[in-house]
């Protein structure tokens, strides 16, 4: 069984590297023929006459702008993409799982299949409606009731055992010929005069039937003609130079099928009052300068354009099977395998007949074209959303000849999503729930390709870098009150003890911004640039286990203490500088743990950073419900940041029920003067601190201090006080080693002015 499958998957890459490397050969002429006479093809013929009918002059104008503001767009981004690397077979559906990677590829690429072929069945079913002048001849001799499908389903049986049979050299030699009789039956329209008694009439810009269609109706409706212009794209793989053939030939053919259409739309209102053109579906024949041209050209049109829909919707399933997008490696290698030397996909293309076939059994073709419509619009969508985000990611390998505008790509990928939901919200729905389902069944059974997250992380990365420098750049015009904690912490006993690195992810969850450094003892060498990275590694996978928001590296150094120097010079990931370090030491360490702490508060100091030092202990932090703050006589510049965190820590779930506690120690003559300031900030401030919670405490004395915080500190889970350079420098480790009762504390020295406003 194993080698079966093995075997299978062999053939199927093998079809793949055959499909690729072989083909037609063809030039640009087939791209542009296939592009243009679809876009010239059966709405056109049949619709627009009911759009200005319905929307009038006006609304009809403004359809055919809002129709190329998806397509031009799109096509700008086909001609970029193409224009960077190599079109393979597949077409539309290459571009985007090269881009997007295969599994969201596929899901596309399946939609756009799909809508592929059903165009076949639109096309015949539109082509059977050029043979409705000969439905009173046919129910006269027959007796029976003309019935389109009479037409369409054995045309279409012909149609594809002639695709069979012949090959894509039948569909690109018949273009020439439709081309030229869509030219004549066009000049022949511009040339007739108008419908009888509309001579007399005057024209008005927004004169329209009385019931007439809702506009976004009416747009669904005529939308399928703006989705020609990318028939060509699918014969991709037969083509000698795709980079150049494919720009080349859907940017013409889309602006020759602009102009076109916006004369034919101008011709009809001049040329037919609007209950004619609302209900008369060939009212083109009438107006022409001889009539039967219209049907002649009509029929050419639709066959025409069902050919290229039967030769590109083979091609990119034949391309979806070589990507082994289905779980079944004997499917995949049945689609992707090709008949002889030029690898026509006719097991592709005998499914194609059959959903061609089942769906012009339904014969109802607005009902197909709402389809069609939105799994364009989806794959238009996807193309242009990677239009914007190749700009966005700015990639070296990203090189195209031809440019369009980041702009120009972001319109047309919003311009989808807005008018499939504008259009019709229920088939929106359905066609986002098809792609869904499609995407589950393939992430099933392939592996998930790296081109999307390439991608993204190259959009990330541009959007870090602007930021970053806009923001360093904002950061000396940044005024006090928008401080922000921007904290840097280094520690080589990462993997010894937790409380550290959750303390500070606690502080950068949602204000702030947090950068943890495990320190690698030693001098850069290869064994500790190894043993650096496989550190990373496992501090990366900690703080996704964690949900912790942290940016974590390594730092080879000699020393803590060079280490620590080093950070402090390294700028924060938030853009500007850090602002604060973060140092630890546990009540289970050594007394040199404390010490330190003392000299990394000191080149804190030297550095002018905010300086936090936490003593933590076996608790971690007990229930995380209480924090007290004490402040004193000494902590006037320390008050306000200390009260800040406090307020931080409550922005985490761990901590959004804790009561914060703030106790202050004063001489006795100015307790009165100190609570209604507290007071006054806490109100001013916004701070969530009630007022009962504020206790003001007369003392005179160091002991009569340490006792009474001692009493009433020593069961909360958090305590905080302020110290300051001058007494880190009289008294040394021993600031840090006070208050023994009491588990976690965190020592703050503000190096700035922070204000609660």
């Amino acid at each position: 069984m194993a080698k079966r499958r093995r075997a299978a998957r062999a053939a199927v890459e093998d079809a793949h590297e055959r499909v690729v490397a072989e083909g037609y050969g063809f030039g640009t002429a087939p791209v542009f023929l296939a592009s243009i006479s679809t876009i010239l093809g059966a709405v056109l013929f049949l619709r627009f006459g009911y759009a200005v009918g319905h929307a009038g002059l006006l609304g009809a104008l403004t359809i055919v702008i809002i129709g190329h503001l998806v397509t031009v767009p799109t096509a700008l981004a086909i001609a970029e993409i193409a224009t960077n690397r190599r079109v393979e077979g597949g077409g539309e559906y290459f571009i985007i799982s090269r881009s997007f990677g295969t599994t969201i590829g596929a899901s596309i690429g399946l939609s756009l299949y799909l809508s592929q072929a059903i165009s076949v069945a639109f096309y015949m079913i539109a082509f059977a409606e050029a043979f409705q002048p000969l439905a009173p001849l046919f129910t006269a001799y027959t007796g029976v009731a003309f019935d389109p499908r009479f037409v369409s389903l054995p045309a279409t049986l012909v149609l594809l055992a002639l695709v069979l049979t012949r090959g894509a050299n039948l569909g690109v030699g018949v273009l020439w010929v439709v081309s030229a009789i869509l030219g004549v039956s066009l000049t022949m329209f511009f040339l007739g005069g108008p419908v009888e008694g509309a001579a007399e009439r005057s024209v008005e810009v927004i004169d329209r039937v009385s019931a007439h269609d809702p506009f976004m109706v009416v747009f669904a409706i005529v939308f399928p003609a703006f989705t020609g212009m990318t028939a060509g794209v699918g014969l991709s793989g037969d083509l000698a130079n795709p980079r150049r053939s494919i720009p080349l030939g859907i940017l013409s053919a889309t602006a020759l099928g602009l102009i076109i259409y916006l004369f034919v739309v101008a011709k009809l209102a001049w040329s037919a009052p609007p209950d004619v053109l609302a209900t008369d579906q060939l009212v083109m024949s009438r107006i022409a300068l001889w009539g039967p041209i219209i049907p002649i050209g009509l029929a050419c049109a639709t066959i025409s354009s069902a050919i290229g829909s039967v030769l590109v919707a083979p091609r990119t399933l034949q391309a979806l099977a070589a990507d082994r997008v289905t779980p079944l490696a004997r499917v995949n290698h049945f689609l992707a395998r090709g008949s002889g030397g030029n690898r026509e996909p006719r097991n592709a293309t005998l499914v194609t007949s059959a959903i061609a076939i089942g769906t012009v059994l339904a014969g109802d073709v607005d009902f197909v074209a709402r389809i069609i419509s939105m799994f364009f619009m989806v794959t238009y969508g996807a193309l242009c959303a990677i239009g914007f985000l190749e700009h966005l990611a700015a990639r070296p390998s990203y090189r195209p000849s031809f440019r369009s505008k980041w702009y120009v790509s972001l319109v047309g990928a919003v311009m989808c999503l807005f008018l499939m939901f504008q259009m019709d919200p229920l088939y929106a729905a359905a066609a986002l729930l098809v792609m869904a389902g499609i995407y589950r069944i393939v992430a099933g059974s392939h592996r998930q390709e790296a081109d999307l997250a390439a991608l993204f992380q190259a959009v990330m990365g541009q959007a870090t870098r602007y930021s970053t420098i806009r923001l360093q750049r904002a950061t000396s015009r940044a005024s006090r009150a928008e401080w922000r904690p921007s904290i840097v912490m280094v520690s080589s006993r990462t993997f010894l003890r937790s409380s550290p690195q959750q303390f500070l992810a606690w502080l950068a969850h949602r204000y702030g911004f947090g950068t943890y450094l495990h320190h690698v003892v030693g001098v850069l060498n290869d064994e500790t640039y190894k043993e650096a990275r496989r550190a990373q590694i496992r501090l990366i996978q900690a703080m996704r286990t964690r949900n912790a928001t942290l940016f974590v590296d390594t730092m080879i150094s000699p020393s803590e203490r060079t280490a620590l120097a080093q950070s402090l010079q390294m700028p924060g990931v938030g853009g500007g500088d850090n602002n604060t370090v973060l140092l630890d030491f546990s009540t289970e360490d050594d007394p040199a743990g404390a010490a330190r702490a003392a000299e990394g508060a000191g080149l804190a100091a030297a550095a002018r950073m905010n300086t936090f030092v936490l003593r933590h202990g076996s608790r971690f932090f007990g229930t995380r419900r209480t924090i007290h703050i004490w402040l004193t006589w000494h902590d006037a510049r320390n008050a306000n940041l200390m009260i800040l965190l406090a307020y931080i820590l409550l922005g985490h779930e761990d901590w959004h029920q804790a009561e914060v506690r703030i106790f202050a120690a004063y001489p006795r003559a100015e307790v009165d003067e100190r609570r209604a300031a507290l007071s006054e900030m806490i109100t001013t401030g916004r701070l969530p601190i009630s007022p009962k919670n504020l206790r003001v405490i007369g003392t005179d004395g160091h002991e009569d201090f340490e006792r009474i915080v001692e009493v009433r500190s020593s069961g909360a889970d958090l305590v905080i006080f302020g110290f300051t350079r001058e007494r880190l420098h009289d008294r040394g480790a021993e600031l840090f080693e006070r208050y023994e009762s009491i588990a976690d504390v965190l020592f703050v020295a503000a190096r700035e002015e922070i204000a609660i406003d």
